[in-house]
């Protein structure tokens, strides 16, 4: 009995945690069909006859912001950024966990620091050395992510290849397999259910970030991402086409759910595959 009411309890306690991060969502859906000048004064009501439009808002904002090009510099930068966060770091988790020594003891303490260390404290002097380096377009910010993404993939990566016997990598070099042969062939693909992790959490941070493309980037340049160019639509004196913006927004978290629920399933035993062994 005590453990049907507790069991009853937690189901509503995520039901209601569920519905926190749902209904937000559901009002900017809500919103995004309803005239700009109606939003405003009455958000939470449902779109009627008169306050309907459509989809003028998702028109208007396509028009005025140059959408699909920042659709196209945002997927760009999240794949490439992605994929060379996946390669660098598992290879750097894998030798750092193989080779011990005083240096690779320090590589893996400074990786978990920068895990802890807000990115408020080195934006200004990233943000300077990211334009002496001439990184200001979408090249250098795959690099810049693959530095900020480096801390807490390296983490997940060390803690899955402790779990690894070693005589597996052992029994492939006896083969004849060399270390990068080892590594790609052997220890790769067991890597499996934490590099899906590590991706998901990875992919869903880029896409959404505004804060590293406006300060490398800027908005003055024609390689503005789509959290960028949302602010397109914030006018002088604080104005805001409000439709167009709720339109914007709903296009652009389309793509990252569909890829977080084709791969939710991972992420749980990725992260207790990654963080808890070892």
């Amino acid at each position: 009995m005590k453990k049907s009411v507790a069991k009853g309890f937690l189901t509503v306690i995520m039901l209601v945690v569920a519905l926190a991060f749902l209904v937000p969502i559901y009002f900017v859906v809500l919103n995004s069909f309803k005239g700009k000048l109606y939003i405003s004064d009455d958000p939470f009501a449902l779109p009627t006859a008169m306050t309907f439009s459509g989809l003028t808002n998702y028109i208007n904002g396509i028009q005025k912001t140059g959408f699909f090009s920042a659709f196209g510099w945002s997927c760009f930068i999240t794949i490439l950024s992605v994929l060379a966060i996946l390669l660098f770091t598992s290879m750097t988790a894998y030798y750092i966990t193989r080779v011990k020594s005083k240096l690779t003891n320090a590589l893996y303490y400074m990786f978990v620091f920068s895990m802890i260390v807000p990115f408020q404290m080195v934006m200004f002097t990233m943000t300077k050395l990211a334009n002496m380096c001439k990184l200001n377009s979408p090249p250098g910010m795959v690099l810049l992510y693959l530095g900020f993404g480096a801390g807490l993939s390296v983490f997940m990566f060390c803690g899955f290849v402790k779990s690894i016997p070693i005589e597996i990598e052992e029994a492939a070099m006896i083969d004849g397999c060399n270390p990068l042969q080892t590594f790609f062939g052997v220890v790769m693909p067991i890597l499996k259910p934490t590099a899906i992790t590590v991706s998901i959490l990875n992919a869903m941070w880029i896409w959404n970030d505004y804060l590293l493309p406006y300060l490398v980037i800027g908005l003055s340049t024609e390689y503005k991402t789509i959290p960028v160019v949302v602010q397109y639509l914030v006018g002088s004196y604080g104005a805001k086409d409000m439709g167009a913006m709720m339109a914007l927004l709903v296009l652009a978290i389309i793509p990252i759910i569909i890829f977080y629920l084709a791969c939710q399933k991972y992420i749980i035993e990725g992260v207790a595959a990654g963080a808890v062994k070892g």
